[in-house]
């Protein structure tokens, strides 16, 4: 496999993202906690499921265009919050989101980003929306907010499932957060001139949305034990309805992993619940959000959108969700391949192939429309 041109799925940019980034940096992409149990069963709880086609019908022209929270994208597939996008590649979040947006689909900036809500906004003027936590310092809470507003973003995530950080056992051996990953990215980037050409004449990566509240200008070698001070373990549904009440817009709870959680989030006038397990990242034992739709779709689903992640790797997995009853989808790791791979030209390559292959099977099962997909189209295996 010689470049982008050669990648036919989202596995093909994984490989070529491999060999491209060190693997001590790939592997934070790549992993997730503890036996990563939960971050297998994420990709197969989509095998679960068959299509029931219809033949016979006119499919020439295919209509993937839809709305969350009040935005209108191009199709159902939204770039997830993803942090310390600069590892993978120079240009980090600016690369994604020019590429999301030429894709006509909205970005979701993460808290820990390599660039900021303001650089990402003056990179492109397309949907955005933030990942924010409820974290102990209410004055950074408070500041990211207004810069939201200031910047004109869609809307608030508020990630839910992260009161502690979980055990990701890849990233504890390459000495995360510790002087070893320094020493160890050193001695891997030997072999990727590339990445290391790159990260020596680039600026220093920094947790850019921090720089004003975190020491070292938000370095990110020196604040990592800084920013997982943060994460509160005592945060509650009152902290959530708080942060709804001072953002005043759009605001979605991801990492709901019940149906009673999913009931609370619409209790407390929460737009949109993302069904999520953090892509395998936090708890190992989790359930996937794909196995957990049809009952939180019955559950709610006339009350508000829901939206699910986790190990999406295909085009199919996503008409499956849509039929299942979600709104939309997030994808993280396939357009973090794409970034590895080939910065923007392979975040926009990754969304190539995913929308290609919505568009075939689409066609192949006989709907033109996502508002026209429902349950009728899937069919669970015995």
């Amino acid at each position: 496999m010689s470049g982008l041109s050669d990648c036919h799925n989202i596995s093909d940019l994984r490989s070529l993202g491999k060999k491209r980034i060190p693997g001590t940096i790939f592997d934070y992409i790549d992993g997730g906690a503890e036996d990563e149990v939960t971050l297998r069963r994420n990709r197969d709880s989509f095998n679960k499921y068959e299509f029931v086609p219809r033949v016979l019908r006119d499919v020439r022209e295919i209509d993937l265009s839809t709305t969350v929270q009040g935005v209108d994208i191009d199709l159902p597939l939204l770039s997830a919050p993803t942090g310390m996008s600069r590892m993978f590649h120079h240009k980090g979040e600016r690369a994604v989101v020019k590429a999301t947006h030429q894709h006509g689909t909205a970005y979701c900036l993460s808290t820990v980003s390599t660039c900021s809500i303001e650089e990402v906004r003056e990179t492109s003027p397309g949907p955005l929306f933030f990942q924010i936590y409820a974290w102990r310092d209410q004055a950074i809470v408070d500041d990211f907010i207004e810069r939201c507003k200031k910047s004109k973003y869609a809307g608030l995530m508020l990630a839910v499932d992260v009161p502690v950080l979980g055990k990701r056992e890849r990233d504890l051996r390459h000495g995360h957060g510790t002087s070893k990953l320094r020493r160890n990215t050193a001695l891997a980037a030997l072999s990727k001139p590339a990445w290391l050409f790159n990260y020596l004449t680039s600026p220093a990566w920094r947790m850019a949305n921090l720089v004003n509240h975190l020491p070292h200008g938000a370095k990110t070698t020196e604040v990592i034990d800084d920013v997982n001070n943060q994460f509160d373990a005592s945060v509650t549904w009152d902290d959530a309805a708080k942060m709804l009440k001072a953002w005043g817009g759009p605001f979605v709870l991801k990492g709901v992993q019940s149906v009673e959680d999913s009931i609370k989030a619409v209790a407390l006038g929460a737009s949109g619940i993302i069904l999520s397990n953090h892509g395998g990242r936090q708890l190992d034992g989790a359930p996937t959000g794909f196995d957990i739709l049809p009952e939180v779709v019955e559950a709610v689903g006339s009350k508000t959108e829901i939206i699910i992640d986790g190990g999406i790797q295909r085009g199919s997995d996503v008409i499956k969700a849509i039929a299942l009853g979600a709104s939309a989808c997030l994808i993280g790791k396939p357009y973090l391949y794409g970034l590895a791979a080939g910065g923007e030209k392979g975040v926009y390559r990754a969304y190539e192939i995913l929308k290609s292959e919505m568009i075939r099977v689409m066609q192949l099962i006989g709907c033109t429309s996502i508002r026209d997909l429902d349950k009728s189209y899937i069919k669970k295996i015995d």
